[in-house]
């Protein structure tokens, strides 16, 4: 029940409590409907991301209101969950909301059936992950904290492994718990510390006490593990370039935009508000950290072939940034030096909005283009922009942001983390003095670095010329026709198995055609009982550019060069296997047609 001034009226924490409620609510109506994929796609994602806006402006009103607090009775009998709305907290939550929003529609459209994970339990999955999400940043009692911690990375396990069938998504999937488990253990014992033997695990205990400083550094440093193995700073990033690319793009998305938040959240949480007076070389330990993290992720970033896993290290370095800036509002805060503390606190809470903003949609990019190609290799990539022009120019939004050019938010965010290492001339340590504009400079040369990697991933992938014929068709979607007649499908229907298998290979070759094809299945059985199965294109305004663009580009790239063209080589490989032979010749009334024939069945 909700404590407050007004008792008749609902607080901003009751109703993000409905909100996640009501996520938990579609969740459960995705079990419901568990292989209903039109019903989970075209009704419970697009809600969770309307309730996602909801959280949003929620949270946006709630910015600057006094803190309201929360006991829900759904716990132990005498460890009820405390929960707390402040402004750290509603900040966080408007990230999650307006990050989830967005990314809730496009996985409407993303999941299919036969992946692995049945898309009514994805659905329950996701919706958990949200609501577990926002329960930690409003919990206020370390066992509250701990079950929902559990929680996000219980449920964002079982998405990292959706495809499960594959062998490397289970490994990602076990190294990612087994990290998170060993961050979780770290964060308890923290807890254990900060309570100071008092037996009270609520965070209004905790900030009643006044630690020693052995033991507050303690404290500091348990949190530092626990939550630095969730964000993914070095040495315990080795989950995250793993974890990443196994994942569906959308749950890439939600975890490098806003998952790995949480963890700077609990950093937050605990050095500025559960601890009192931080150390200065708490602040120095961070800004350590958060360099050898940036500089690392952005290296590494910059030698990857896999799309997925440049972003992953990109995030790696993001989450060093981050790091450094805590670190340095740590070390400001140790020496009261309160204008600049604030300065670096805002760059690092404006770079956490910027990065998942930017990270979310080069993830969701990266998702479309592998829905398209089914290619994560930049190797194979390349020219994209002419046939996925709205991918290409959002993908170019999240670019620009993402290397920190201006107006956007990543160079917004930059800017002022540069500008607070302007104010350390006035520290009172020579050494911090000397060595911190050092640290800035390598930030600039990592700010580099983080354009180039841009970049390269921007242009290999849209830019320039196709490197893989079999990719230079793809699209963001076209509509396939098929024509049946009643003979057509009762001759088909007949040899269901190679009729299958090829209306399955064109149907792929097809769907990455420009404009709307219309394809006409033929069949028809001689006197002899062979059966001659065609495929035509017809389509108006196609004819005369679908199959040599389709067939020519995306299955016969050297037919031009007068090799044998792929695709009539694969239908033909098909046909074969079934004791028949397939031609491919232009039709008398234009386009081109593939003719399988196929001998007779042996009598039963």
């Amino acid at each position: 029940m909700a404590n407050g001034s007004s008792a008749q009226a609902l607080l901003h924490i009751d109703w993000i409590l409905v909100v996640s409620a009501a996520w938990l609510l579609v969740g459960a109506a995705g079990v419901a409907a568990l292989r209903r994929l039109a019903f989970v796609a075209r009704v419970l994602f697009p809600l969770g991301g309307a309730l996602g806006l909801v959280l949003f402006g929620l949270a946006v009103s709630a910015l600057g209101d006094t803190p309201e607090v929360a006991v829900l009775p759904i716990g132990l009998p005498s460890l009820p969950f405390h929960l707390r709305l402040d402004s750290l907290a509603a900040y966080f939550l408007m990230v999650i909301g307006a990050a989830s929003a967005g990314i809730s529609v496009f996985a409407a459209g993303y999941f299919r059936k036969g992946e692995g994970t049945p898309p009514g339990l994805l659905c329950m999955e996701y919706h958990v992950f949200l609501a577990s999400m926002v329960g930690v940043v409003l919990a206020d009692d370390a066992y509250a904290f701990m079950v929902m911690w559990e929680t996000m990375a219980l449920s964002s396990f079982f998405l990292v492994t959706a495809n499960h069938r594959i062998p490397e998504v289970r490994s990602a999937g076990y190294l990612y718990i087994t990290m998170a488990h060993i961050g979780a253990i770290a964060i308890l014992l923290c807890f254990g510390v900060l309570q100071a033997n008092t037996g009270d695990y609520t965070f209004d205990n905790m900030r009643a006490q006044r630690l020693e400083p052995f033991w507050a550094s303690v404290g500091f440093l348990l949190a530092v593990l626990g939550f630095g193995a969730k964000a993914g700073v070095l040495p315990l990033h080795v989950w995250l370039p793993e974890a990443h690319p196994a994942a569906p793009s959308p749950v890439s998305a939600l975890m490098s935009g806003v998952m790995l938040n949480t963890a700077i959240y609990g950093l937050l949480r605990v050095s500025l508000d559960l601890l009192h007076g931080p150390l200065w070389w708490w602040g120095a330990l961070m800004l350590a950290l958060g360099l050898a993290t940036a500089l690392y992720g952005v290296v590494f970033s910059a030698v990857q072939t896999d799309m997925k896993r440049l972003l992953a290290y990109s995030s790696i370095e993001n989450m060093g940034l981050l790091f450094a800036g805590m670190g340095l509002t740590l070390i400001f805060t140790s020496f009261e030096l309160w204008p600049m503390a604030a300065l670096s606190l805002t760059a690092t809470l404006y770079h956490v909005a910027s990065h998942a903003a930017f990270k979310s949609l080069l993830f969701l990019g990266t998702g479309s283009v592998l829905h398209a190609t089914s290619e994560r290799n930049l190797g194979k990539l390349g020219g994209l922009i002419r046939t996925m022009p709205w991918v290409g120019w959002l993908v170019l939004l999240g670019v620009l942001a993402s290397a920190g050019l201006p107006p956007l938010g990543g160079f917004v965010a930059e800017w002022l983390l540069l500008q607070s290492f302007l104010f350390t001339p006035g520290l009172p340590m020579p050494v911090l003095t000397m060595l911190v504009p050092v640290v800035a400079a390598v930030i600039a040369l990592v700010a580099a670095l983080a354009g180039y990697v841009m970049v390269k991933f921007f242009g290999v992938i849209f830019l320039g010329q196709p490197r893989d014929h079999e990719l230079m068709a793809s699209t963001e979607g076209v509509k396939l026709v098929i024509e049946i007649g009643a003979e057509t499908e009762r001759v088909w229907a007949d040899r269901d198995r190679i009729g299958q298998a090829i209306a399955n290979l064109f149907d792929n070759a097809f769907r990455h055609a420009r404009g709307t094809p219309t394809i006409e299945l033929g069949a028809r059985r001689d006197d002899d009982g062979a059966v001659h199965l065609s495929v035509r294109d017809h389509g108006p305004g196609v004819a005369a550019e679908a199959l040599p663009h389709v067939f020519d580009r995306y299955w016969q790239g050297r037919t031009r060069r007068g090799g044998a063209g792929l695709g009539l080589a694969i239908v033909r490989g098909i046909a074969r296997a079934h004791g028949g032979d397939a031609t491919v010749a232009n039709h008398p009334d234009g386009g081109a047609q593939f003719t399988i024939v196929l001998p007779p069945q042996p009598a039963p």
